[in-house]
């Protein structure tokens, strides 16, 4: 095959070698120089190696310690880096620099990834997919951290570990566990929405370029005059929604696992970068107020014909990464990453992942995890009164380190508050467990899903839900008939027809 049939990621460093002839000295961590690094310094040619060769220990010990933790959810992902520009005007909802006029470029980078699988799991397998987007502004870092879906399992971040938990592994068979899966699902039914598209033919996109992304929490937007409103986010793909056969996935998924992340790549080396338009919904305080169902809840979608879309930019990637640990496998993404015009709404579950990513990276990356370059908002200079722990390579010089001082320090700036909104009831823990968890879902299922998907959904639903015990498939038929009657039927007939099968095997 010619250097030029291959894909750029095969040849990646057949052209690395055609632009960098030599990177000269091979040296140790200190800069030393390195005379042999195929033999260790021993004792005589059948004696034992010698403590003082640094080079092996150089090497050995950074070796031991290259792997930081993986991440618990999102480990397997590919990431891009590009721009957002501008396209509409929505200063009068938000007074947030990086939408400040039309034709206002920010550089971002995104990071798309699987949800429940391991760092080394297949691209193509059924689950949701993380679509994260840091936009380095000019007033700091604003991450927008949401999924493929505009909706999510839970409502109550209590919930979040658990859910997680029947994701990954049994602890005693380290198996994947269908009975853990299901159970939890069906005894949680606010999940029945987001298991709808999880098992629709959304279920398995086509790569990474194929797929919307969503904000998917409500956020508030902050004027200039200080008016707040309610918000979401949508990336719409402009390349099309594209999702894959459930055979192709599976065909996928052994013979190039890594399809998403190889297809990102090779389209932006290619020079086809792939795009997002980028929408607003907008619902007033007064709106909220009386809306018939809880604005804030994670697994409710807002109507688009009462509050439509309005669209605010375009998102380009056009720049592969050239370093994945540096700029993938360290990139930490917060939703408490935020900039003036844009603030936290209500959102239960928002109001909890506020600390649980920031304190996640903290463990996982380093208590400086924001001085890392991918993570660093450089477009504004970090000045405070935080100082030292590992790595912490900007200490900001001589600066005061405590507040007020009388020594040039950096001053408050009360432009940058957060917005007031009413708050009233009783301190307590409140069940919501049973607010109308199937009329949206219902609704997708009728109105949204042609025939063919509505058949594919159910085949999907009983061809996953079969291997749970027959208890929990029956709790499981119970949900889908509250969707839709004919959703359980078919579903309810589709596993015994499995059972058939299986009995006479």
């Amino acid at each position: 095959m010619a250097n030029n049939d291959k894909d750029p990621a095969d040849r990646q460093l057949e052209d690395y070698k055609k632009t960098v002839q030599s990177v000269g000295v091979l040296r140790t961590g200190n800069g030393a120089p390195v005379d042999d690094i195929t033999n260790t310094l021993q004792a005589g040619p059948g004696g034992p190696l010698l403590l003082q060769d640094f080079t092996y220990l150089d090497s050995i010990a950074h070796f031991d310690r290259e792997r930081i933790p993986e991440r618990v959810v999102h480990a397997k992902g590919g990431s891009a880096q590009g721009y957002f520009e501008v396209t509409h005007d929505i200063s009068q909802y938000c007074k947030a620099s990086v939408f400040s006029s039309i034709g206002k470029q920010t550089s971002v980078a995104v990071r798309f990834s699987t949800v429940g699988g391991e760092s080394g799991s297949a691209d193509t397998v059924r689950d949701p997919r993380g679509f994260a987007c840091k936009f380095y502004t000019d007033d700091g870092i604003w991450d927008l951290v949401g999924n493929n879906t505009p909706v999510f399992f839970i409502r109550d971040p209590v919930l979040f570990p658990s859910f997680i938990h029947t994701q990954k592994r049994n602890p005693t068979t380290h198996l994947k566990d269908p009975n853990m899966f299901w159970d939890f699902l069906t005894l949680r039914p606010e999940s029945m929405h987001q298991v709808m598209i999880l098992f629709s033919d959304r279920g398995i996109p086509d790569g990474y370029r194929h797929m919307n992304g969503y904000g998917s929490h409500t956020f508030k937007m902050v004027n200039a005059n200080n008016t707040a409103v309610y918000v979401k986010f949508h990336f719409k793909t402009d390349q099309g929604i594209k999702n894959l056969d459930v055979k192709v996935a599976r065909d996928l998924a052994a013979d190039d696992p890594d399809y998403s992340n190889r297809d990102l790549y090779n389209h932006i080396a290619n020079g086809d970068f792939p795009s997002w338009t980028l929408y607003i919904q907008v619902m007033t305080f007064e709106q909220a107020a009386t809306c018939s169902f809880n604005p804030f809840d994670i697994t409710k979608v807002w109507s688009h014909t009462d509050y439509p879309l309005i669209q605010v930019g375009k998102l380009v990637l056009n720049r592969n990464p050239t370093n994945y640990f540096a700029e993938v496998e360290q990139i930490a993404f917060s939703p408490a990453h935020l900039v003036p015009g844009i603030e936290p709404s209500p959102d239960k579950l928002l109001q909890g992942r506020l600390f649980s990513y920031s304190d996640t990276h903290r463990h996982r990356l380093g208590a400086n995890y924001l001085q890392l370059p991918i993570n660093c908002p450089y477009q504004s200079k970090v000045t405070n009164y935080q100082r030292d722990g590992p790595q912490a390579f900007d200490n900001q010089g001589s600066a005061p380190n405590y507040y007020p001082n009388s020594f040039s320090g950096p001053e408050q700036q009360p432009h940058a508050y957060l917005s007031p909104y009413p708050v009233s009831g009783d301190v307590d823990k409140y069940d919501l467990s049973n607010d109308d968890n199937y009329s949206q879902a219902g609704q997708l299922y009728r109105k949204v899903m042609s025939k063919a998907e509505q058949k594919r959904l159910a085949e999907n639903l009983a061809d996953n839900v079969k291997n749970a015990a027959d208890f929990i498939q029956e709790k499981a038929v119970f949900h889908f008939t509250q969707i839709d009657q004919e959703l359980g039927d078919n579903v309810k007939d589709l596993l015994k027809r499995a059972k058939y099968i299986k009995a006479n095997l």
